[in-house]
């Protein structure tokens, strides 16, 4: 070793060459912070200390939140922005795969940028919206297998209803349940065990106030109006804002009606139920056929027409049967599209998609079930 004076020209430190994934680097300056060193002896210099400060480039728990946006997102006076580079955008240290893009970027995909980080992350893009701005329809089918539940579910009705009212109670109940919870699902509104509990109870009430009158429909009308009634009254008492609780007292509303109208199978004459329900098991898998939509349709509606015919002549109805076949089948078909809105999830097409077209046919069954007889 030798006695080196501290006249010697100042060596600059080298840089560290480890991971730098902003391809940006920081100098830390030997000599901060001390005295001795360039002139510094005895004081420091504060605007120095602000120049030379050591800058943190690492990743921090926070970028796992990084979600691609726009750059014209950023607020110019908050946004630390990262440097932008083609091809498609991940978040650090995310083993999911690409995080979604945002609303600029869904329509562009070659548009890079980042935002800045947040600790509840960007606005996911959602399936529906990207569909949207990639030009492709949000609309998703629930498939042959919740066809075919519903085909189950409607050929129970239809034994039960040839057995007996309270047999057809066992099915109808459950078809009840599943609607109440499926509606909510497919507004977006889970979990809202409140909300399905108040619908579920609403058909119960119904049923009863049926069976008690002899089955008479103003049971149905008269359920509905009281569980308006509650609902807003249970809105209200809420604390959410109020764009929330409009939308959940608008939801809450619209799954105890649907689950209230279902009981108009309990309401209809047996040979309409057995009929309606036979003809909507079939009209269902039809229309879950791997065909053009215009031609499934119209396949579904002529096989719910011929099966209509063929339970009628059974039943006692005739080929008037074709028509509430008919009839019930295409309340189905509009339950079926309902079920299949923007982008639903697996949920929704085994709750709603199985419950709504056997729902949406009750009141087709009750009427045309009195106009036929």
């Amino acid at each position: 070793m030798t006695d080196q004076p501290n006249h010697q020209p100042h060596q600059p430190h080298q840089p560290y060459d480890g991971y730098d994934p902003y391809g940006q680097r920081s100098q830390v300056w030997p000599g901060q912070g001390y005295q001795g060193h360039q002139g510094h002896q005895g004081h420091e210099d504060p605007h120095a200390a602000q120049q030379y400060t050591q800058q943190w480039q690492g990743q921090t728990w926070e970028t796992q939140n990084h979600q691609p946006v726009s750059p014209q997102a950023a607020d110019p006076e908050t946004a630390i922005l990262t440097p932008q580079s083609p091809g498609p955008a991940r978040s650090p240290r995310t083993p999911q795969g690409p995080a979604a893009p945002s609303a600029g970027e869904a329509a562009d995909p070659s548009a890079p940028g980042y935002g800045p980080a947040t600790v509840g992350g960007n606005a996911r893009l959602t399936d529906a919206q990207r569909a949207r701005a990639e030009g492709r329809s949000p609309i998703i089918e629930p498939g042959m297998q919740p066809a075919a539940l519903t085909a189950l579910l409607g050929l129970l009705l239809a034994g039960a209803a040839a057995v007996g009212t309270y047999a057809l109670l066992v099915p109808l109940v459950v078809l009840q349940a599943v609607t109440a919870a499926g509606w909510f699902r497919l507004n977006g509104m889970w979990p809202a065990r409140q909300g399905i509990a108040l619908g579920f109870a609403g058909a119960l009430a119904a049923d009863a106030a049926l069976l008690v009158s002899d089955r008479s429909p103003s049971a149905i009308l008269g359920t509905i109006g009281v569980w308006v009634l509650l609902a807003l009254v249970l809105q209200l008492r809420s604390h959410a804002d109020p764009d929330e609780r409009m939308y959940g007292l608008m939801a809450t509303v619209a799954a105890s009606a649907l689950a209230i109208v279902a009981g108009g199978y309990l309401a209809a004459a047996a040979d309409a139920v057995t009929v309606g329900a036979v003809a909507v098991a079939v009209a269902v898998p039809a229309r879950a056929l791997p065909l053009p939509t215009p031609a499934s349709v119209v396949v579904s509606l002529l096989a719910a027409a011929g099966a209509g015919i063929v339970v009628g002549q059974v039943t006692g109805l005739g080929t008037s049967g074709a028509l509430l076949g008919a009839g019930a089948s295409a309340c189905a078909l509009i339950g079926h599209r309902v079920a299949s809105y923007d982008y639903p999830s697996r949920f929704v097409h085994f709750t709603a998609g199985v419950a709504l077209p056997l729902a949406a046919a009750a009141p087709a069954v009750y009427v045309l079930g009195r106009a036929l007889a």
